[in-house]
């Protein structure tokens, strides 16, 4: 099995900064693209950002020059640099990977964390 297990959540004040990370860890042989969601208070869940592999990252318009998505391969995990925070940054946010746990998986499998509170407000 394998788990995802984020931390790094809270309350912050607008302008303010935090950091969530997400480590990957039971029966892993190689990880692809790992990522960040968030569901605000009443809507759907909404990507944030991604990463491949290699490092090519994707973000929502809305946190493009306020989030930085980095990972490091050798501890499974994933970070998100969250700068500049809005109220309309409040939401559970969801760490995402996809997994292959043995050379036999042909695809990866789909991973989610359990979610993490963030909540911007003085």
């Amino acid at each position: 099995q394998v788990q995802l297990v984020e931390s790094g959540g809270g309350l912050v004040q607008p302008g303010g900064s935090l950091r969530l990370s997400c480590a990957a860890s039971g029966k892993i042989f190689s990880i692809n693209a790992m990522g960040w969601y968030r569901q605000p208070p009443g809507k759907q869940r909404e990507l944030v950002a991604t990463i491949t592999t290699g490092g090519s990252t994707n973000y929502a318009d809305s946190v493009k020059g306020r989030f930085t998505i980095s990972r490091d391969n050798a501890k499974n995990t994933v970070y998100l640099q969250m700068n500049s925070l809005k109220p309309d940054d409040t939401a559970v946010y969801y760490c995402n990977a996809f997994i292959r746990g043995s050379y036999r998986d042909y695809s990866p499998h789909e991973y989610w964390g359990q979610g993490t509170q963030v909540t911007v407000s003085s």
